[in-house]
């Protein structure tokens, strides 16, 4: 079974997971805001995508975050950060079974689960 890690009330998970379903593949949604965040999985995450790539700029969460913050960002502080704010995490982000996919994208989707 696929874990699928965002909130399920993002547009792109839903996009993702709607994919899934359709394609009949078993996932499960790790939804942060409900099941909290772990610092392993963001490491993991963070080694396989690099943190500039984990923090979604587009997001409320990033708009809304202090200056301060948002100017001192850097490897160093990034997970930190994350962790204190997972909704400002890219997503939907799935790691497993020699898949690494982050955001959705259709054909690499299609590559992926082929």
């Amino acid at each position: 079974m696929i874990i699928v890690y965002g909130i399920k009330n993002c547009d792109t998970v839903k996009k993702a997971l709607k994919w899934l379903t359709e394609h009949n593949i078993q996932h499960k949604l790790h939804d942060y805001r409900v099941d909290g965040l772990d610092t392993q999985f963001l490491q993991q995450a963070e080694a396989q995508f690099g943190w500039e790539n984990l923090v979604n700029k587009r997001s409320m969460t990033w708009r809304n975050l202090d200056e301060n913050v948002k100017n001192t960002l850097s490897k160093s502080t990034a997970l930190s950060v994350l962790a204190e704010n997972p909704t400002l995490i890219k997503r939907p982000i799935i790691l497993q079974d020699g898949k690494a996919l982050i955001g959705f994208n259709e054909k690499e989707y299609i590559t992926a689960f082929k």
